[in-house]
Parts: C-alpha cells; sequence; structure tokens
C-alpha cells in the first residue's frame, strides 16, 4: 500500500494521490490483496475433462475392483530427497522453548524414491535409490506386481514423464502379460502409450491429463512423506537417511496406512463462492449476506456462468 500511494504521488497522478488508508479501505472493500500471489498451471490437454473423469471413476470403483481381483495403483517418484545432517546435536523442544537447529547442514546426497500406492488399501510400496530411470521404473513395476500373485488384473495411473512408457518399460508389461512383444512396432511414444493403455491387457496403464499429476493418489501421500519424515530431517549419513526412510514406510503401512476419500468428481474446477463470501470476511462478520452484489461486483466482476444462481422462494 505505501508502494501505490508513492506512486500515484511520484507519477504526474497528483490529482487521484491518496492516503495509505484509503487505498487499504478500498482494496479491502474490494477483497483484493496485490501483495500476494500463487502459482497456477493451466491444463492445455484438449481431454482433460475425459481422462480426469475417467481416472476419478476408478477411484471411486477401487474397493469393488478389489474384490472382485483387480487392483488399481498410484505410481510416482519422490525426486531430490536430500539427506541433510547437522554439524552440532539438534536441541529438543522445552517449555516455553522450540526445538532448535542449526542452521548450517552437511549434505550427504540424495535420492529418487519411486513410489506405487495401493488405492484400496492405502499401503506403499517403494525403491529407492540414486536414480529414477527406465531401467530403474520397469523393475520397480515387477516388484509391485510380485507382491500380489493373486491378483488377476492391474490398472496404474501414472503422469506423462517419459519413463512411464518407455520401451523398458513396453518390455516388461509385455512380459507380465503374456503377450508379444515387438520394438518394431512401438518406436514412437504415441505406439507405445497405445500399447501400454490396451485395455485388454491384464496391466492397463491410465495417464493423468497434461499437468494434471496432481489426480495421481500417490502425490498425497508424497506430501505426508514431506511434512512427517524430510522436513525436520537430521541424518547421520546417507546410510542412516536410508535405513529411516525404509522404517518410515515400513511403519506406515503398518499402523497408518488407509485408503483416501477422493471427492473431486472430474468436473471443471471452477469458483463457486463470490469473493466477498470468503471464508475470511465470514470469520470476521464482514460477508456481505445479501444475494444481490455489491456495486464494486457488478462493475469489476460481471456475471460469469460459473458464478451460483441464487433460488428465488415463494
Amino acid at each position: 500500500m505505501d508502494d501505490l500511494a508513492f506512486n500515484l504521488i511520484n507519477q504526474s497522478y497528483h490529482a487521484l494521490a491518496m492516503s495509505r488508508s484509503t487505498i487499504w479501505r478500498i482494496l479491502d472493500e474490494a477483497d483484493l490483496k496485490p501483495h500476494r500471489s500463487v502459482y497456477w498451471l493451466n491444463s492445455h490437454d484438449p481431454d482433460f475433462d475425459a481422462k480426469a473423469q475417467a481416472i476419478c471413476k476408478l477411484y471411486v470403483e477401487a474397493p469393488v475392483m478389489y474384490q472382485q481381483g483387480r487392483l488399481l495403483i498410484c505410481s510416482d517418484e519422490k525426486t531430490g530427497m536430500q539427506a541433510l545432517g547437522r554439524p552440532h546435536p539438534t536441541q529438543p523442544a522445552e517449555p516455553g522453548k522450540p526445538e532448535r537447529r542449526e542452521q548450517d547442514y552437511i549434505r550427504y546426497g540424495t535420492r529418487a524414491f519411486i513410489t506405487s500406492f495401493i488405492v484400496p488399501t492405502g499401503e506403499v510400496i517403494g525403491d529407492l535409490g540414486p536414480t529414477r530411470t527406465s531401467v530403474d521404473f520397469a523393475a520397480h513395476l515387477g516388484n509391485v506386481v510380485g507382491r500380489f500373485p493373486e491378483i488377476k488384473g492391474f490398472d496404474w495411473v501414472l503422469d506423462n514423464l517419459n519413463t512411464h512408457w518407455s520401451l523398458d518399460v513396453c518390455r516388461v508389461v509385455a512380459e507380465m502379460c503374456k503377450v508379444p512383444f515387438v520394438a518394431a512396432q512401438l518406436k514412437t511414444g504415441r505406439q507405445r502409450k497405445a500399447f501400454l493403455t490396451n485395455p485388454t491387457h491384464k496391466h492397463v496403464f491410465h495417464y493423468t491429463p497434461i499437468h494434471g499429476s496432481w489426480l495421481n493418489q500417490v502425490e498425497l501421500w508424497f506430501s505426508v512423506l514431506g511434512r512427517r519424515f524430510l522436513k525436520r530431517g537430521d541424518f547421520a549419513s546417507m546410510a542412516d537417511f536410508e535405513a529411516r526412510l525404509l522404517a518410515f514406510v515400513d511403519d506406515y503401512n503398518r499402523r497408518h496406512a488407509h485408503p483416501y476419500r477422493w471427492t473431486y468428481t472430474g468436473t471443471p474446477l471452477v469458483r463457486g463462492t463470490p469473493f466477498s463470501q470468503t471464508r475470511r470476511q465470514q470469520q470476521q462478520g464482514r460477508a456481505w449476506s445479501s444475494p444481490r452484489p455489491q456495486q464494486f461486483e457488478r462493475y469489476l466482476y460481471p456475471p460469469r456462468p460459473y458464478k451460483r444462481q441464487v433460488k428465488k422462494t415463494g
């Protein structure tokens, strides 16, 4: 606000000069926060809605599919995990004092964690290593499938990373599906994806839309990993990091694993609440309660198709 007031006075806008408090009141009334910014990534996939709805349908049907002998799995990689140590021991929290850690750290290296999240049970299966190449991912598929010899069919949800549709992956999937593998017919990415998404195979891949990897449920578990393990990590060596990470996964599977409650249906993401009825305003008692938009809304935010229509009650 200080910058806005300064610019109005010093850029030949003397007739529009305003005090800081006036600018604050205008911005507050319009529910505008020019000092804040968030990242947003638009998906330009023309089939976004169809792909999203198909994946969400799989999530809803996963429990029934599991009972029928078909398993839904979400897979991806957690890359660049740093094993950091501290030159001096971390001081634990005390009454009235938070935990204190050295701001200096020691780098022991990085690791990649190729992970599969079993949707109907919440179990996590991972392979930890220095790389995440197509060979590594193909080996991970074999490790996961080996855990479920009784399952008749597998559905895999993955993003569009090239290691997820490589020739190595096609070779392993062909072996697991017991179908012919002809490398000459799998030269392009489109041919490989068509092979991996073939619904007649025992293993069927489902790729998220472009810039839609957040539809993959394993990303939810990665956030758990980040908060509970990586955020406050203090490791003595790379071996210590690997041992504690594997122990964390084992403990999670034994005590905390559960299927996620997926609420997104695949419909387009739209704003359903007007700007003047944000949670912050409601909590502070300044929400506009009338169905008629405020005057600034009628000028700054003209009606859009996704705005909720207020039903008239007789």
